[in-house]
């Protein structure tokens, strides 16, 4: 293992679902206190935390958990970054660590978001008239009328825009996609819903906007989860058992939109993840064909189709093909969301970013009980929040 080289030692995440009688500090706490089992480490070995949270803490997650689970006075970044929060914490502690101010550092992500639905709209106006207020307040009302900013219908609009480019989209393949992450649910105790559901059910469920139907969309809800990294020099100091079950974060990708030129009604959530994919692949050094799995943001059905191709998991255009190749499924050449995805695991938005990375080392360490995938070696993570930002890490199984 080179010197300059990042591995995640530890990592945990709670079970997704509803938590009526933990606060988000709760959670934190307990995913902190878990990767901090799993890395055989302490919180007084911690150099750096960066904590993420979207679901309005009114102080600092970071220096709460801290209260929690010890204060040592280390610098704490509290992150926000929309979907992308989690992920964001990551590439905070990475850098840290790159920069050599501390050899190990610690990544947590926790929401509180069961019941909060999942349009997310303003309130409608109570005058007759309305009068602009701001630049979001003015076009609100108009929501679902001439366009809409609510995430099932972006998304909606993301995925029939694809099939129109390239060869119109069923909504029953939109269906089998989602069957195929419920039924890999199956497998997850974690995951918030742990229900197969047929491509039939599926189509019956109530629409939130054509062709997502609910069982189509992320489920929000509470969760945590967190990481601890080190550095490679530090890893070398530590027991056989540390060094043989850390993963090496081979590449971490943070991109946001690059300027175009033209109308942005509706958000280009493809440019900005095929780049980072492009970067996270050259600075990992491996090509899509050498993944072994892929924990993508299935925020809706329609998320996952595009980012096949956006991810170049297919040739440009092919996602169809891939698809119904059979490829993402768990016995396909590129499982993907074997967790269940976001439709079935949960999207606890904060924790999202580091549970997907939670996914992919359980495999790579050979711990992912009845869904392993066999001889798993390289995984890629990623998330995309609307804004725009997109997270991508490739993590490769420990040589050691």
């Amino acid at each position: 293992m080179a010197a300059d080289d990042i591995y995640i030692l530890g990592i945990n995440m709670t079970k997704f679902g509803k938590h009526p009688t933990l606060d988000v500090v709760d959670l934190a706490s307990e995913a902190t206190l878990g990767a901090l089992a799993d890395g055989g480490v302490s919180i007084r070995d911690i150099g750096v935390i960066a904590a993420g949270n979207l679901s309005g803490m009114g102080t600092g997650l970071g220096q709460d958990v801290q209260k929690q689970v010890g204060q040592t006075g280390i610098p704490v970044f509290n992150v926000a970054n929309a979907c992308a929060t989690g992920a964001t914490a990551l590439r905070t502690v990475m850098m840290a660590l790159k920069a050599g101010e501390t050899e190990i550092g610690l990544a947590v992500g926790a929401e509180k978001l069961s019941g909060a639905g999942m349009l997310g709209l303003a309130e409608a106006p109570s005058e007759d008239r309305w009068v602009p207020k701001g630049r979001f307040g003015a076009v609100a009302p108009l929501d679902g009328r001439i366009g809409t900013a609510a995430m099932p219908g972006v998304f909606a609009q993301v995925g029939l825009e694809y099939g129109h480019r390239y060869g119109e989209v069923s909504f029953e393949l939109f269906a089998r996609i989602s069957a195929k992450n419920h039924d890999h649910s199956t497998l997850n105790p974690l995951a918030a819903y742990t229900k197969s559901m047929t491509v039939e059910q599926i189509m019956a469920e109530p629409m939130m906007a054509y062709p997502n139907t609910r069982a189509m969309c992320s489920a929000n809800c509470d969760g945590a989860a967190a990481a601890v990294l080190v550095s490679g020099e530090r890893l070398k100091t530590m027991s056989a058992e540390q060094r043989k079950r850390a993963v090496k974060v081979s590449a971490s990708v943070l991109t946001t939109d690059p300027w175009e030129e033209g109308c942005q009604v509706l958000p280009n959530i493809n440019t900005l993840t095929r780049n980072a994919a492009k970067l996270a692949y050259e600075q990992a050094g491996v090509s899509p064909e050498d993944l072994d799995l892929v924990e993508l943001h299935d925020c809706f059905a329609t998320a996952e189709l595009v980012h096949y191709d956006n991810l170049m998991l297919c040739p440009e255009g092919g996602a169809v093909d891939f698809f119904e190749s059979g490829a993402p499924t768990r016995e396909g050449k590129t499982p993907v969301n074997v967790s269940g995805g976001l439709e079935s695991k949960g999207h606890p938005i904060a924790a999202t970013g580091i549970a997907n990375v939670w996914e992919i080392c359980h495999h790579l360490r050979g711990e992912a009980g009845p869904r392993q995938i066999p001889n798993a070696v390289v995984g890629l993570a990623h998330v995309i929040g609307l804004g725009s930002t997109c997270g991508v890490h490739i993590l490769e199984k420990s040589a050691a």
